[in-house]
This record gives C-alpha cells, sequence and structure tokens, in this order.
C-alpha cells in the first residue's frame, strides 16, 4: 500500500529519512552537501528538465529539514528555484477564442487592454490589465479563463502573492501556517519547516529515557494514518524509536472540552481554542480577540499535565498540524512542548531506523474519551463540549454551534460574529477542510480518515468525558 497521497510528499520525506538516518549515525555535518546526490545519483534527472536542477532543489530541502531560514519566523517557507512551472497568473485568452464580431470583451475593457491579431483573436495586454475579470463575464465562447496559481487559489486568507521575479512569496503577517499552500503546490515549491534534528537530539541525550523521559502525544488523527499497519504497532515503532511512552493528545481534548464548556456557558459566547491556525486568524479579528477561548490547546493541555506530574521529562508532539510548529514556539506552550514531528516526519524516523512497523507486537494507547478522540474531525469538538455541558449538569444552556470546516467557512462565521450578526453561540473553527484529519502534515487525505477517527473513537474504554479525567494517580 502507498504510504503517501503524492509524489511530492514522497521526495520530501526522501530528504527527511536521509537526514534523519545522517543525524542518528552521527555523519550529518560531513554528508550534509552529499544528501542530493545520494538520493538522486543519476545520471539521469527523475522530475525535473535536469539532474542539475533537482539536486539544487533536494538541497534547499535539506535546508528546511535541519530547521530552515533562522531569520524567517513562518514555519512555511517557499523554495525559490522549485517556483517556476506554474502559469503567471490572471486572465488569458484561450484557443476557444473564435474572432467573433461582436468584440464584447473589448468594450467592456475600461482600461483598453484588449487588442485583436489579423485573425479577429483577442489578445490582453498585461501591462494594462488590472484582473477586474469583465472581459471573461461577457465572452460568449468563455474564451477568457482565469488561470489561479494552486498555491494562491489554497490560500483562502490571501497571504500568498506573486512578486516581481514571479516566486510566490508569503505574507507572514497574514499567514497562520495552516499548510494548504504546502499540501496543494504540485512542484513541491512551499515546504514546512523540519525540527526533526530536535526530536533525534532529545532521544539520544536521554540516554535510553535514563537521564529525563521523552514522552510523545499523539494527535488523534493518528488513527488515519499509516494504514499499511495497526495502529498499536506504530504506537510500539514510536516506542522503538526512543520515546518512554505514547499518550494520547485526545486526553487533552477531554480536558479542554470540559473547561470549553464551563467558560461557554459563563461567558455566553465563545469561539474554540484546539486549532492553532484558526485561533491565530480569529485573533485578527478586533471584536473576537477576546472570544477567543482562553484554554490551551489538547495538545498542550495534556503535555502541560505530563509534565506538572513528571518534572523535568521532554514531551514531543505528533500531529497532521504544521500550524503545530508555530503554536509550540509561543510563550504560553513552550512551557510544556519541547517540539513538534508530523506524521510525514514520523514516517521518515521510522525508515531510517530501518523500522518495520507491520512486523511489530501491538502496544495498548486507551487513556482518551470517545469525544476525546473525535475531536480530529469536524464538528467532533462541537459533540464534545454538548456532552461536556451534559455531564456537568448545564443541560440548560442552549448550545448552538457553527461548525466550520475549513478556513472559508471559518472566515465567514468570524466576519459574521465580529459585525454581531451571527446566531450562534460558540464557534468551531478547523482551518484545514475535514478538521485535523486533513492536515498538511497528513500522509493521506481521504474521506475515509473520518470514518476511521469516528472508529477509534468507539473502541476507547472510556465513554464519557468524566471517565477520562478521573486520572487520580498523576502517572502517565
Amino acid at each position: 500500500m502507498r504510504k503517501f497521497d503524492t509524489k511530492v510528499q514522497y521526495h520530501k520525506y526522501k530528504v527527511l529519512r536521509e537526514v534523519a538516518r545522517q543525524a542518528w549515525d552521527d555523519t550529518l555535518l560531513q554528508n550534509l552537501f552529499r544528501i542530493p546526490k545520494l538520493i538522486i545519483p543519476g545520471p539521469k534527472p527523475t522530475m525535473r528538465c535536469c539532474i542539475y536542477k533537482e539536486r539544487a532543489i533536494l538541497q534547499e530541502r535539506v535546508k528546511l529539514a535541519i530547521g530552515g531560514d533562522q531569520t524567517n519566523p513562518n514555519v512555511i517557507e517557499v523554495i525559490d528555484i522549485a517556483c517556476d512551472e506554474c502559469p503567471m497568473g490572471g486572465y488569458q485568452v484561450s484557443e476557444a477564442c473564435r474572432g467573433c464580431m461582436a468584440h464584447r470583451c473589448e468594450d467592456v475593457c475600461r482600461k483598453g487592454a484588449i487588442t485583436f491579431d489579423s485573425q479577429q483573436k483577442a489578445h490582453i495586454d498585461k501591462t494594462k490589465c488590472v484582473e477586474c475579470g469583465q472581459c471573461a463575464k461577457v465572452c460568449p465562447f468563455n474564451a477568457i479563463v482565469n488561470h489561479i496559481r494552486p498555491c494562491i487559489n489554497a490560500c483562502k486568507i490571501k497571504a500568498i502573492s506573486i512578486a516581481e521575479d514571479q516566486y510566490a512569496q508569503i505574507d507572514n503577517d497574514k499567514c497562520i501556517s495552516c499548510g494548504a499552500c504546502v499540501y496543494t503546490c504540485p512542484f513541491g515549491a512551499i515546504q514546512d519547516k523540519s525540527f526533526i534534528l530536535d526530536v533525534i537530539s532529545l532521544i539520544k541525550g536521554s540516554s535510553d529515557n535514563q537521564e529525563y523521559k521523552v514522552y510523545a502525544v499523539v494527535a488523534p488523527a493518528i488513527a488515519s494514518q499509516f494504514r499499511y499497519a495497526k495502529l498499536g504497532q506504530v504506537i510500539t515503532g514510536i516506542k522503538k524509536l526512543g520515546f518512554f511512552t505514547v499518550v494520547e493528545a485526545a486526553l487533552g481534548a477531554d480536558m479542554v472540552a470540559y473547561s470549553e464548556a464551563e467558560e461557554l456557558a459563563e461567558k455566553g459566547f465563545l469561539t474554540s481554542s484546539c486549532c492553532p491556525a484558526f485561533v491565530k486568524y480569529a485573533q485578527s479579528f478586533p471584536n473576537i480577540k477576546d472570544k477567543v477561548s482562553t484554554n490551551l490547546s489538547p495538545a498542550a493541555s495534556i503535555s502541560k499535565y505530563i509534565k506538572d506530574n513528571n518534572p523535568g521529562s521532554k514531551v514531543v508532539f505528533i500531529g497532521p498540524c504544521t500550524a503545530k510548529k508555530m503554536e509550540f514556539q509561543k510563550e504560553s506552550v513552550r512551557p510544556y512542548i519541547d517540539s513538534v514531528i508530523t506524521f510525514e516526519e514520523l514516517q521518515a524516523l521510522f525508515d531510517s531506523r530501518d523500522i518495520d512497523i507491520t512486523a511489530l507486537e501491538e502496544s495498548e494507547l486507551d487513556t482518551a474519551s470517545y469525544y476525546g478522540r473525535i475531536f480530529a474531525r469536524c464538528g467532533g469538538l462541537s459533540d464534545a463540549v454538548a456532552q461536556a455541558l451534559k455531564e456537568q449538569g448545564n443541560e440548560d444552556f442552549q448550545l448552538n454551534p457553527l461548525v466550520c470546516d475549513g478556513i472559508s467557512e471559518c472566515r465567514s462565521a468570524l466576519m459574521r460574529a465580529d459585525k454581531k450578526v451571527l446566531k450562534n453561540n460558540f464557534i468551531e473553527g478547523m482551518a484545514c477542510t475535514g478538521g485535523c484529519v486533513g492536515g498538511a502534515g497528513c500522509l493521506t487525505h481521504s474521506e475515509r480518515n473520518r470514518i476511521d477517527v469516528d472508529k477509534h473513537g468507539s473502541l476507547a474504554h472510556n465513554k464519557t468525558i468524566t471517565d477520562a479525567l478521573n486520572i487520580t494517580d498523576g502517572e502517565i
């Protein structure tokens, strides 16, 4: 079974795997500039025009795999030399133009950007065109089309534009690090920085967890990934990498659902705190800033619990989210989460150590409730808050949630809430389509992911949130 959706992911993974392998062996420094040649030995190129360009791009991927540009605070970066195959973008006349007599496109253009050749075929002067699209609206043959670059189309908050040199550029003030552009770019020209070296360093520095314990906190979306193996085998594989144990972030989701329900009942209106990309976006709306839940995210909540009860321990979050790589660097979260990697990077770690997880025995992972686990898919958080209100005896509170599937729906809800015309009293914001199961760091993206998460939730031993929270011994 294929481990990844696309070849772009596979090429990214090969770099991560090789960087990790060299890091485990303490040979990364001397082999850093040899990695592109190790991956593409030649003599023929595999995906691009020439082997030299392929290797040059791979060298840029190596830089991102070891942490990227340290002067750039964003975890999402553009690889300029890989960003050169997309069309310029904007309105263009296609072959469907019949050279008609009406010339409606010319009549409607206020900038005089439409001209005609000897065959009466229309042409657009891009130095005059303002991309208003009026010509496309009146063309009877639909011959004028708008070519939008995939990254721009993917970024619904308009954080990506095209620089004068025709490369994509990211406005860090607008970017919420959701990674939609990362997964969408067909050339892999936009990529998230990796902290995989930090994770390896944490594991090696623990001396088999004798110096300190290294905990892996896994997002509930993991149930929809690594389909070629059983979930219990994945958990064993994580331990085999050198982690002391594996903890469900879903238990943190139980904590958040319970606290968020109390906060909602007290304030009367609230927006969720579990998706860091959504939280950053919500805080850009003046009348919403103080309506965002004050709770930590599920990952940060369970990590705080771990560190409170296991002083000196280290915590690595493993999930589908590139925005988590920004979240863990915040002052409010940094004390609890030491590093973050995605499922893509976890796969690279497994293979860098030649761990065949399909050959491993299964480990149990069962501390969270059904409701904590379904946080991974859109609508799960609202279901959990409704359940928490019920368990708290707040059934008189009339929950009226608005489930936002993807950042476009989040934008619409936040705009209405900002103008105080939203009828709902709780906004569940998920920046990725489908929820966390659609995150940029997932191995696979499909409708089946939601089904797998619901199935994983139904297998939880703890059927209520209260059951999951009844932890009395202070140990995980």
